[in-house]
């Protein structure tokens, strides 16, 4: 039904925001037979066209960055202090082992002071980026010869599959850019009705960068981001709360915290789900960003733009998960959409 092994090598490429040439150098070499053109743009992201009928552009993105680390400081005695590149809670980290991207990959795990001689206000209250260290075992003079200030950070942790749920580090947004690999090459040979334009975005997690840069440059008519969205169907989560469910199938984005997707798309999105019988639900998420925000708002007189969003349990955690059926669902609905968006009636009412 889907690719296990590539989703699983997807996931495990290094790349931290604005330092991801690892994972696009992989993308390019899996897309490259699929697609008209290819290219890399001046910011880095990487662009790949599928020729359609007519001219008009449809805009595809998934953000190939992830969440990740950059050292600020190395101590005399080779405990390194770092900075975020992305939005993290801090709780996550405790106990977590990393890999420093420096000459060679260096292993470590973060450290903060132990619960045994806290204070107990230090136990009362939650954990700061900050109270945080990264111990490698090594010597500053050990390490300064492999890494500095500015080298990247990225969280370690295995690709396994759980039932009918796949679970690791940097499912956001890697499962977007296999899902946007598997479209391509799954309309190998098939006529599109308009030029298809898969971006594979940088610098996402940093404020939705990568996507501003190529929408200008692209000037799409259309627009489509794929991205996780929550899934907080476990307990303690109300009903309300819960956004969509693992295994209740693809979600079509209505808004987000910096998006509220043209209706006209949305429309679009639920009658070629219904007509495809793929199985979707409804994404209201009152925060957050997605790349759907710069596609939208960037291109010349703005874009009719939406999301396709895959169910995700324990988003930005170092343990994202998402359901394989879903995952099928959203590569079913990519797919559909890209063939009937010359047959839907654009006007506005």
């Amino acid at each position: 039904m889907i690719d296990i092994e590539l989703l699983k090598e997807t996931t495990q490429i290094p790349g931290a925001p604005g330092y991801e040439y690892k994972i696009r150098s992989f993308i390019k070499d899996n897309v490259a037979a699929y697609v008209d053109e290819l290219y890399t743009d001046p910011m880095g992201n990487l662009v790949a066209i599928k020729r359609g009928k007519s001219k008009e552009k449809l805009m595809i993105a998934a953000h190939m960055d992830e969440i990740s680390f950059i050292i600020s400081h190395i101590d005399d005695e080779g405990f390194i202090k770092f900075q975020p590149l992305g939005g993290f809670d801090p709780k996550t980290l405790t106990a977590q082992r990393v890999i420093i991207h420096g000459k060679k990959d260096i292993m470590g795990v973060m450290g903060c002071k132990p619960i045994h001689i806290m204070t107990a206000e230090e136990k009362s209250k939650p954990p700061k980026i900050e109270d945080y260290y990264i111990d490698t075992g090594l010597t500053a003079a050990e390490l300064k010869k492999q890494i500095g200030i500015g080298t990247t950070i990225t969280r370690e942790r295995s690709f396994i599959q759980m039932g009918e749920n796949v679970n690791s580090k940097s499912i956001d947004n890697r499962i977007s850019v296999y899902i946007l690999m598997e479209t391509f090459k799954e309309l190998k040979g098939v006529d599109v009705p308009y030029d298809i334009y898969g971006v594979f975005t940088v610098q996402e997690e940093v404020g939705l960068r990568g996507a501003a840069a190529a929408t200008m440059s692209i000037n799409p008519d259309f627009a489509i981001n794929l991205d996780v969205t929550l899934a907080c169907d476990v307990p303690g989560s109300s009903n309300h709360e819960r956004i969509t469910d693992l295994g209740k199938g693809t979600a079509i984005k209505i808004l987000d915290g910096r998006t509220i997707c043209d209706y006209r798309m949305v429309e679009f999105m639920k009658d070629v789900a219904e007509k495809s019988n793929i199985k979707y639900q409804l994404e209201v998420l009152p925060k957050g960003g997605t790349d759907t925000a710069s596609m939208q708002q960037f291109a010349r007189g703005g874009s009719i733009a939406g999301g396709i969003s895959i169910p995700c349990r324990y988003l930005h955690q170092v343990i994202e998960m998402v359901n394989i059926q879903d995952v099928r669902a959203s590569i079913d609905l990519m797919k559909s959409c890209i063939l009937s968006l010359d047959n839907f009636n654009w006007e506005h009412k």
